[in-house]
């Protein structure tokens, strides 16, 4: 039996059923079939904190990449003592003998007290290496994190009971302190107690520290994550069909967990910026005359009752920026997962 077509004089009438896109109660459109990552784009894009704040982190990293071509326009560097050359930048007590620091149009920030170093461009390269070091551990605590995680929780048994006493251990360590007692064992490790450690292996060592006690949280979280995933309908029928441990891992549980890891990834950055400079502000980080963030306040902290700028342009800028990175990845968080929204 055939369905009845619509004759002539009584038109086909168009609903909102047989549309793309319908019309809310509140008059905006929303789209049938968009993805998850779709709708929380749509939703992050609506929360105005959030987006400020990503601007803001992305004039952080673009200052930070572009460093040494913003020194080169400006004509300083870091490292140049400027006042061997010109001795009346300072007065009598070795402090900036213009107003505000010694703030110019020659030195927009000013210079640095009893040295003479132009404080912008060593604010510049200060968020390039602070930033730098804080990236890459962050991505790697992520990447061990992830694999550790998600291997315990897969594989269960004596390999889950060994990683979870393992996670317990590490965090139940003060951390702090043993970033303190642990970097000198490393940089034994490496070079003798009567050499000069290179910068380059005190960045090295910082973020494989930061790494090594950072990736237990969130590896336990991805864990009772896979725990619960690995018991639901779509992963059996993985196995039933003959998908190997890996295909299971990489195409039916990793897609699962991407909200958790890069929530977890956004809000551990700002952390581990934060930690880095506390490390330089204690002298076991990176030191003078390597440009940092803590670097900068821990020499601020010195001359901060005659001449408060140079430490203020280090503390505020790192204040903005870990506050702007919090505040993105609360509305990261709220965009993924819109349950979490208070």
């Amino acid at each position: 039996m055939t369905p009845p077509t619509p004759s002539a004089a009584a038109p086909l009438e168009v609903t909102d059923e047989t549309v793309t896109k319908s019309t809310t109660s509140d008059g905006s459109k929303a789209s049938e079939g968009r993805s998850p990552g779709q709708l929380a784009w749509k939703r992050f894009k609506r929360d105005k904190t959030g987006v400020i704040s990503a601007y803001v982190v992305i004039f952080f990293f673009v200052v930070a990449i572009a460093a040494p071509l913003i020194a080169k326009l400006y004509g300083k560097d870091p490292y140049t003592t400027y006042v061997s050359e010109r001795p009346e930048l300072f007065n009598a007590f070795s402090y900036p003998a213009g107003p505000n620091g010694g703030m110019s149009g020659e030195f927009w920030f000013g210079i640095e007290p009893q040295l003479g170093r132009d404080v912008f461009t060593f604010l510049l390269y200060g968020i390039r290496n602070s930033l730098g070091i804080a990236t890459a551990a962050t991505l790697l605590t992520v990447i061990l994190g992830v694999v550790i995680g998600v291997t315990a929780g897969y594989l269960g048994g004596k390999t889950d009971y060994l990683v979870g006493r393992i996670i317990d251990i590490l965090l139940s360590f003060p951390s702090t302190l043993f970033f303190i007692a642990f970097m000198p064992v490393v940089y034994g490790l490496f070079i003798a107690d009567d050499e000069n450690i290179p910068t380059s292996l005190r960045a090295v060592a910082l973020i494989l520290v930061l790494a090594f006690f950072g990736w237990a949280s969130i590896a336990r979280l991805l864990r009772g994550q896979v725990l619960a995933l690995r018991e639901r309908e779509f992963v059996e029928a993985a196995k039933v069909t003959g998908a190997s441990p890996m295909r299971i891992v990489f195409k039916e549980l990793l897609p699962n967990l991407w909200t958790p890891i890069l929530i977890q990834g956004t809000l551990m950055l700002p952390a581990y910026v934060t930690a880095e400079a506390g490390l330089a502000f204690l002298g076991v980080g990176m030191i003078d005359p390597t440009p940092d963030w803590g670097v900068m306040i821990g020499r601020g902290a010195q001359f901060y009752s005659e001449d408060l700028t140079f430490m203020l342009f280090a503390g505020l800028s790192m204040v903005i920026f870990v506050l702007a990175f919090n505040l993105l990845g609360d509305s990261v968080r709220d965009a993924l997962d819109p349950k979490s929204k208070r």
